[in-house]
C-alpha cells in the first residue's frame, strides 16, 4: 500500500519544532566548547557566515555567488527533471502495471535499480553525456522516474484493474512523487558534489569543505535539510487539498 500522507506539518506543531530546535542548539553549543572540540558552535557558525546569511543574493560572477544563487541553480535542475520523470514515470508505472507478465518480470529489476545509492548513477551519467550539466540532469531524472513507476504499476495492479477508475491510482502516484523529489533533491546534492565547477549548493558544500570552511559547510547543511523538506512538503500539501 502507499505511505500515508500524515505528517504534513501543521501549525499547532511550531511551538514544539521552535522548543526542540532551541535545546539542539544549546546542547550542540555545549559540546563545542568542550576541550578538543573540532567544530565549531552555532554562535561561531553564524559569526563565520554572516555574508553568507546577510547577502545570499551577491554575485561576483562565476562560481561565486550567494546562497540564494546556488540553491535556486540546484532547484532548477531539479525541477526539470523531476517534471519529466513525473511525465514519463506515471505513463510507464501505467503500461507495466497493466500486463501482469510485463509487470512481474520488469519491477525486480526496477527494484533493484531503486536500491542503487544516487551517487553511484554519476559516473554512469557522466559516460553516458561527457557533460556536467546534462549528467547532473540525468542522475536526477533516473533517481526520480523509479519510485514513481513503481509505485504507479503497484497501484494499477492493486486497485486500477479492479475499479476503472483514476482516481484510485492519485494515492500511489502521490506516494510515488512524495518519494521522488526527495530522492531528486539528495541526487543533485551528490551529483554536484562531484562535478567541479558548476553553480549548485551540492558543488558549494564541497567547496567549502575543500578550503577547510566548516561553518560554511554546516550553514549549507541547514539550507539543503530546509529546502528539502519544504520541497517534500509541498507534495504533501497538494495531495491534502486534492485527496
Amino acid at each position: 500500500m502507499p505511505v500515508t500522507f500524515s505528517h504534513q506539518i501543521q501549525l499547532r506543531d511550531i511551538p514544539l519544532f521552535v522548543s526542540a530546535s532551541a535545546i539542539f542548539l544549546i546542547i550542540w553549543q555545549f559540546f563545542s566548547w568542550l576541550p578538543g572540540a573540532t567544530l565549531p558552535g552555532p554562535i561561531q557558525t553564524i559569526a563565520d557566515t554572516r555574508e553568507l546569511i546577510f547577502y545570499p543574493l551577491y554575485d561576483r560572477g562565476g562560481i561565486d555567488k550567494g546562497l540564494f544563487w546556488q540553491i535556486f541553480a540546484s532547484l532548477q535542475r531539479v525541477l526539470i527533471s523531476f517534471s519529466l520523470a513525473a511525465i514519463f514515470g506515471i505513463l510507464l508505472g501505467y503500461l507495466i502495471g497493466i500486463n501482469n507478465i510485463f509487470y512481474r518480470a520488469v519491477i525486480p529489476l526496477l527494484l533493484l535499480l531503486d536500491a542503487v545509492p544516487p551517487l553511484a548513477w554519476v559516473p554512469i551519467a557522466l559516460a553516458a553525456v561527457r557533460q556536467n550539466e546534462p549528467a547532473a540532469s540525468l542522475v536526477i531524472f533516473i533517481a526520480a522516474i523509479l519510485p514513481i513507476i513503481l509505485n504507479t504499476a503497484f497501484g494499477v495492479v492493486n486497485t486500477y484493474q479492479n475499479n476503472k477508475e483514476f482516481r484510485v491510482l492519485i494515492p500511489y502516484i502521490f506516494t510515488g512523487c512524495r518519494l521522488s523529489i526527495r530522492y531528486s533533491w539528495q541526487a543533485i546534492i551528490a551529483a554536484e558534489i562531484v562535478m567541479s565547477g558548476i553553480v549548485g549548493i551540492g558543488f558549494f558544500i564541497w567547496d567549502a569543505y575543500q578550503n577547510n570552511s566548516v561553518s560554511e559547510v554546516i550553514l549549507s547543511l541547514a539550507c539543503i535539510g530546509g529546502v528539502g523538506f519544504a520541497l517534500e512538503q509541498l507534495i504533501v500539501y497538494i495531495w491534502s487539498k486534492i485527496k
